[in-house]
């Protein structure tokens, strides 16, 4: 049997100030830093052995995979990093307050901003200081493929390439693999790999810390899935999530 566990990146700086942060490379917070230490207490308890890791360029995620295989005690492990992992790029949006931005432009186009399909946030003007064109890490990027902004859509486009090259063939070959990331760029991977409809995408909301598990048949045809850990907790958290962006 493979499997694929997916994991978002635990809580951030701005996840607390329920703040747009997408390619912002803000860091976690204390209880992110346990979030990641529970992940992987609850995959050491269940057996998990990772045959290699896969993350982003963003540093919550990196740390959250960094603190996640110290307590698996699996730091040896092959880590690869990738742009095309990192989140949903929100745009000129980056940096606001859900709530408040909610209050300005109303509840439903928020929604539409943070969870539907292919509704894009404002983007960047090119002249911006958050331009990601003009960071270091993605100057070996084109920047015609570097977003200014993003919808799930986009995030999907630019993720996929890399799932089909570099992620699905190493589990192929592997057993075990895990993928430390966002919650819309992992959102993209559970659409994929479950056929979730466009229209109903926006019911998804992702806990921050929560391991989430794909098992595969040898063929990589999809057996189950589920999140480990408690259920109603697991509800809470992704109701919370869901609620960020209320006025």
């Amino acid at each position: 049997m493979k499997k694929l566990v997916l994991l978002r990146h635990g809580e951030s700086i701005w996840n607390l100030e329920n703040r747009f942060t997408g390619w912002t490379d803000v860091d976690l917070t204390e209880k992110g830093v346990t979030e990641a230490a529970r992940a992987g207490d609850v995959l050491k308890e269940s057996g998990f052995l990772f045959d290699k890791a896969y993350t982003s360029f963003l540093k919550r995620a990196v740390k959250t995979l960094n603190v996640v295989l110290e307590r698996l005690d699996q730091e040896w492990i092959p880590v690869e990093k990738s742009w095309r992992l990192n989140e949903k790029h929100y745009g000129t949006l980056q940096g606001l307050n859900k709530s408040e931005t909610a209050e300005k432009y109303g509840e439903a186009q928020v929604l539409a901003w943070r969870r539907s399909y292919d509704t894009a946030p404002p983007a960047l003007a090119e002249n911006d200081p958050r331009n990601p064109r003009k960071e270091l890490r993605y100057a070996g990027i084109p920047s015609e493929e570097i977003p200014l902004t993003e919808s799930l859509k986009d995030t999907i486009e630019r993720l996929l390439p890399y799932w089909r090259k570099a992620i699905l063939p190493e589990l192929q070959r592997q057993s075990q693999i895990l993928v430390v990331a966002h919650g819309n760029s992992l959102r993209g991977v559970i659409k994929h790999l479950k056929e979730i409809p466009d229209d109903e995408i926006v019911h998804l909301n992702l806990p921050t810390g929560i391991p989430y598990v794909f098992e595969f048949d040898e063929g990589l045809n999809l057996l189950r899935d589920y999140m480990l850990g408690d259920p109603d907790e697991i509800r809470k958290q992704m109701d919370a999530v869901a609620a960020q962006g209320k006025k």
